[in-house]
């Protein structure tokens, strides 16, 4: 985890610098949290912050998780991990694992936090392990499922064409990043489907 020090630290004074760091809706997770710049104005009716951090993986979020989300004392969380960590060739079941190591925090620190997990996407760059990322997400849902506070929100589906394969306009060159059009479609799945705001 050594090498997420240097951001995590950069996010840390960010809280300090805040004003008002506390009871907003957080989003946390991976470099798709992270370049999702324009939540401000994606959700204008929320008092939103960003805690993503670029190449983080679901274990790396429940390391860091009480050094960043705790002294934030969320109104709800928003949170996208696991699709770095199947692709660095961990298993759905690792990945799982992971998650209740995860949630096993929430529930201990943030007792009654609202959360919303948004589910890994399917992308072009990751197309070769498409099954992978689909069992990782179901095993997570089922988990959600328990508790009552906490939601699964397909933000997978969205992204996909009639031929059930992601669409490029979706999509940076890199095939794994969002386009400015690909956070506009997560921004009204998420919209449509939470509870949580």
């Amino acid at each position: 985890m050594i090498w997420y020090e240097d951001e995590i630290r950069q996010l840390e004074t960010k809280l300090r610098n805040l004003p008002t760091p506390t009871n907003k809706v957080v989003f946390y997770g991976s470099s798709s949290i992270r370049l999702w710049t324009t939540l401000a104005q994606d959700f204008p009716q929320l008092d939103t912050l960003n805690l993503g951090f670029g190449g983080s993986t679901l274990a790396a979020c429940a390391w860091f998780f009480e050094r960043l989300v705790v002294p934030t004392a969320p109104k709800s969380l928003v949170f996208y991990a696991g699709d770095n960590d199947l692709g660095d060739g961990r298993h759905p079941e690792e990945v799982y694992l992971f998650f209740l190591a995860f949630a096993e925090q929430m529930k201990r620190l943030l007792p009654g936090v609202p959360m919303a997990f948004l589910s890994i996407k399917l992308s072009p760059a990751r197309w070769n392990i498409a099954d992978q990322i689909r069992t990782t997400n179901k095993l997570i849902q089922q988990e959600l499922e328990k508790t009552p506070d906490w939601q699964y929100v397909d933000m997978t589906t969205p992204l996909l064409g009639s031929n059930g394969k992601p669409r490029s306009e979706f999509f940076e060159s890199d095939g794994l990043h969002l386009t400015s059009a690909g956070y506009r479609t997560w921004q009204e799945a998420l919209q449509q489907q939470s509870r949580i705001f």
